[in-house]
């Protein structure tokens, strides 16, 4: 009795498939792409604004980052006579500044940009190798647009609140410096070290009550630190 064509088929193509795919190549994974934290939009939103109602000097020097940016109130009288302006926003990441470089950065053009960020990333779950990356990546892409503008990497400082990080602070601390040093135009400020007190632990004395965010006299450390790098080359 003659086999059914259709059941033919099947057979064939029962003994085909596995051959097909053992030899088809395998598919990559997608990688999602990175996606704008909203949770920023509202700061961008008011640098935008206040820049209409008083735009920051064309190649001045800017501060960007995170919260200790953020509440650096003091930073224009503590550099009087240079051109610097704030842009720091809530308790942001490395990658923030990076996504929003083309708003907040590069259409000032500065001289020098100052760029605090990396402890809300640890403390998020990053690794330091991985803060060290995205530093990197936020330095590229401001030389990107702006070749001859000055990227200066503030350390991640010792915060009691999060004393379990310190190791992995002053890892990234570490790796930062090691991979800015190849890089043209850029510099780090240790400002982790002077905040230890004697005993090698942070300075609660240099910190508000949540033992996170400093007081003047955390700022003044910084300042101390900064002012000699803190005009036009």
């Amino acid at each position: 009795m003659p086999f059914p064509f259709h059941r033919c088929v099947l057979a064939v193509s029962l003994l085909v498939a596995p051959l097909a795919q053992a030899s088809a190549p395998p598919v990559a994974p997608q990688v999602p792409a990175q996606v704008s934290n909203v949770a920023w939009e509202g700061d961008i939103a008011a640098f935008l604004k206040a820049d209409q109602a008083s735009p920051p000097p064309r190649g001045g020097i800017e501060f960007v980052g995170s919260s200790s940016i953020r509440l650096w109130d003091s930073l224009a009288r503590d550099f009087a006579g240079q051109p610097v302006f704030n842009r720091g926003f809530g308790g942001s990441e490395v990658r923030d500044s990076t996504w929003y470089a083309d708003r907040i950065v590069v259409p000032y053009a500065p001289c020098k940009v100052f760029f605090y960020a990396g402890d809300n990333d640890l403390n998020s779950g990053r690794t330091p190798a991985q803060v060290r990356d995205d530093v990197v990546a936020f330095v590229q892409r401001v030389h990107r647009d702006l070749p001859r503008t000055a990227v200066e990497y503030i350390a991640i400082k010792p915060s009691p609140s999060r004393a379990h990080l310190l190791p992995g602070i002053a890892q990234a601390n570490t790796m930062v410096k090691a991979a800015l040093a190849k890089l043209p135009r850029t510099g780090y400020t240790d400002v982790y070290t002077p905040m230890l007190g004697t005993d090698g632990k942070p300075d609660a004395r240099l910190f508000r009550e949540d033992m996170l965010h400093m007081t003047p006299a955390g700022y003044a450390i910084w300042t101390k630190a900064l002012a000699p790098k803190v005009h036009c080359d």
